[in-house]
């Protein structure tokens, strides 16, 4: 079974509330209703009562004024002599059985009886005198501060209980109509609040992988929706970055491999034309084994960023030496340096503990290390330095080379970028060597920053947290 649409849902849930809040104040007004109707009862039988009590009666004349008479008429549309109206003598021991043999008297309960003996009042609801039920009052006359006797008023609740079925009838024809209305108005309100969503997926829908460029239309407004159309456009904007940094990746690693293919392919296709000398194929075969060499380190690293970017770069995490490690790539990068004419010098260090992989960490220094001695020129200077600052223990290396701008410095870590001024040297490399230095860093929750000049050298450093 298909799910509701949010637009249905909404005007369900709309719709069930406004129900239930209808059913509430219509409850609330028909409590109200029939507790203010019983009050206005109540207290016309106490008005008829009291003017029922001045009058003192008389032999000859009516117990119910001719006045009172005409007033009850006229409100109540019955006499009060008929039927509702009474007097009762409590001292008189016979009078009860009196009022019990006149049919249609009001009768006169218990309570009431005790109630009027003690001088208090009595409301009460009396069924079977009527077709509907009559509402009496019981009120004890006095004289003297002694009681002298009862009146009894009733009143029919007829108009009452006619004025609650015109109250539910109302009820009963006005709720569905309102409800209806409520209904339509909720869905057309539901159905304008998620027109810029229709907008949203329509627009969402055109754009693929060839059209990441498009982004969603967004209103200003700063709303709700405005905020989602502003949160799926930075989406757009990273798939974006991250479909055209995969094209470029995979163009440049073509480039890089179909360099080495086209010279090994060359070398074996001139090898095999005529017959040679086996020197000349030993040498053949050592040119195709240097490209392969070539082609195989290019692939580890691709393989390196891969593990890295999908979080699955494994670290064999020891406790360690920073400053022993700094001290061993100073020992085995020494040669390098003195067949360039280059000083490469080590500051006074410091024990320090890092936990780390020593042989991914004695990676990113000896590629530092040796992009330092690759681009200074020679006569120039490189130092390698232990220093700790909040927390961390950083590894400089500094170097007197040909430096970089700032623009440079925003790209060197990119994957097989080349830095113009690396070009205009004449180093070799296929640019991946910084990008898996910064991998491997951040893989350890490091570090890897430079600061750099043209003309006036570079410093990279490697911060990493120290082991407590």
């Amino acid at each position: 079974m298909p799910a509701f649409s949010i637009r249905a849902r909404l005007t369900l849930w709309f719709s069930a509330l406004l129900t239930v809040t209808v059913l509430i104040l219509a409850g609330a007004a028909y409590a109200l209703l029939w507790y203010g109707s019983m009050q206005d009862m109540d207290d016309a039988l106490q008005g008829v009562a009291r003017a029922l009590e001045q009058q003192a009666p008389r032999r000859g004349s009516p117990f119910v004024p001719a006045d009172v008479d005409a007033l009850f008429r006229r409100f109540f549309g019955f006499s009060p002599w008929d039927r509702y109206v009474q007097r009762r003598d409590l001292l008189n021991p016979l009078e009860p059985r009196r009022q019990a043999a006149r049919p249609g008297t009001l009768p006169l309960s218990a309570e009431a009886r005790r109630n009027a003996a003690a001088g208090r009042e009595t409301y009460e609801t009396v069924e079977g005198l009527a077709e509907f039920p009559v509402r009496v009052l019981t009120k004890p006359v006095l004289a003297g501060g002694r009681i002298r006797n009862v009146i009894q008023v009733g009143m029919s609740q007829e108009n009452l209980y006619a004025t609650r079925r015109r109250f539910l009838w109302v009820m009963a024809a006005v709720l569905p109509l309102g409800l209806l209305l409520a209904a339509g108005g909720g869905w057309t309100l539901a159905r304008r609040a998620l027109a810029p969503v229709e907008h949203m997926v329509e627009a969402a829908r055109r754009i693929g992988a060839e059209r990441l460029a498009e982004r969603l239309e967004e209103s200003g407004t700063g709303d709700e929706l405005d905020r989602l159309s502003g949160v799926l456009n930075a989406m757009l904007e990273r798939l974006d970055l991250s479909f055209r940094q995969m094209r470029q990746f995979s163009a440049d690693a073509s480039h890089e491999l179909q360099t080495p293919l086209t010279i090994l392919q060359g070398e074996l296709e001139v090898a095999l034309r005529s017959p040679r000398t086996p020197e000349a194929y030993r040498e053949a075969i050592q040119s195709a084994l240097q490209e392969i060499e070539r082609m195989a380190v290019l692939v580890e690293g691709l393989l390196l960023l891969a593990r890295a970017d999908a979080g699955m770069l494994r670290l064999d995490l020891k406790p360690m030496d920073a400053a022993q490690l700094l001290a061993e790539v100073f020992e085995r990068t020494q040669i390098l340096a003195q067949s360039r004419s280059i000083a490469l010098d080590l500051e006074a260090l410091e024990p320090h503990l890092v936990l780390g992989d020593r042989e991914r960490l004695r990676r990113v220094l000896l590629n530092l290390v040796d992009n330092a001695i690759k681009y200074t020129p020679a006569g120039g200077r490189v130092t390698l330095a232990l220093q700790q600052r909040d927390g961390c223990v950083c590894l400089l290396v500094r170097d007197t080379g040909i430096g970089l701008s700032e623009a440079e410095q925003e790209h060197i870590f990119q994957r097989f970028h080349r830095a113009g001024s690396a070009r205009d040297h004449g180093a070799q490399g296929s640019g991946l060597g910084l990008c898996i230095a910064r991998s491997i860093v951040e893989a350890h929750g490091g570090t890897l920053q430079v600061v750099s000049r043209p003309g006036e050298g570079s410093t990279f450093t490697v911060c990493l947290p120290h082991a407590a």
